[in-house]
């Protein structure tokens, strides 16, 4: 699989990024590229907040939690 140009598998995994894109109904909606992570906020300010959750607190541990968290805005 290719993201942003460059294969999955020899991606840096001190960094993840994040696709995000305007929700239907408002906010926005993140999705990590590369790993099953998704996330959802009311503003950007919250989104921030819910992506650093995500990677920190659930789906990383210890020595494996990203140095770099990198959101991308796509639009439409």
């Amino acid at each position: 699989m290719t993201v942003l140009g460059r294969s999955v598998e020899t991606m840096n995994h001190d960094k993840i990024v994040f696709e995000v894109s305007e929700a239907p109904e408002g906010g926005y909606d993140a999705r990590a590229l590369g790993h099953g992570i998704f996330t959802q906020g009311e503003d950007w300010g919250d989104l921030k907040d819910m992506v650093r959750d995500a990677v920190r607190r659930c789906h990383f541990t210890g020595d494996d939690v990203p140095g770099v968290i990198r959101l991308h805005y796509v639009e439409g």
